[in-house]
């Protein structure tokens, strides 16, 4: 498999997803072995963003280590810092839909206010939106009504 490329917006995005999570995979002295492989898989698939811990202090190693990682599991390699690793791969069953209809699982939506003045970057809060919620224009998230129609047009 070859690495997913992403665009800087996108691989910045994920930089921020990333930033509170722990390392879920340790790479040891013995190095990237089939099982470290197969424990990254499974994480991938669970959660889709992962970090990675590499105790080496080699810096050109743990880049390298990198780039063989992401071509094996057919990941993006998104930050290599410290000996921190973070990799991304979208989920294959489409687990991550955003288009959700009324009454379905929680889902997680991005609002954008801006600034009055127009002076200032714009707010953006991720909120999540429950399956009999709905988001108005206004950024407020209000439980979904039924829409109330005339007695007479059921008949």
């Amino acid at each position: 498999m070859t690495a997913i490329e992403l665009t800087p917006a996108e691989r910045k995005e994920k930089r921020g997803d990333a930033h509170h999570l722990d390392p879920v995979v340790m790479i040891g002295a013995e190095g990237l072995t089939s099982a470290v492989l197969k424990e990254a898989e499974v994480a991938l698939d669970a959660h889709g963003l992962i970090k990675v811990r590499v105790f080496s202090d080699d810096r050109a190693a743990r880049e390298a280590l990198l780039q063989e990682m992401a071509d094996k599991l057919g990941a993006a390699p998104i930050q290599h810092i410290g000996k921190l690793l973070v990799l991304w791969r979208p989920p294959k069953d489409g687990a991550e839909s955003t288009a959700a209809e009324p009454g379905s699982a929680p889902r997680v939506v991005k609002i954008l206010k801006f600034s009055k003045t127009g002076n200032h970057r714009p707010q953006i809060k991720r909120v999540t939106v429950l399956g009999n919620e709905r988001v108005t224009a206004g950024g407020l998230v209000k439980r979904a009504k039924k829409r109330v129609t005339s007695i007479k047009k059921k008949v």
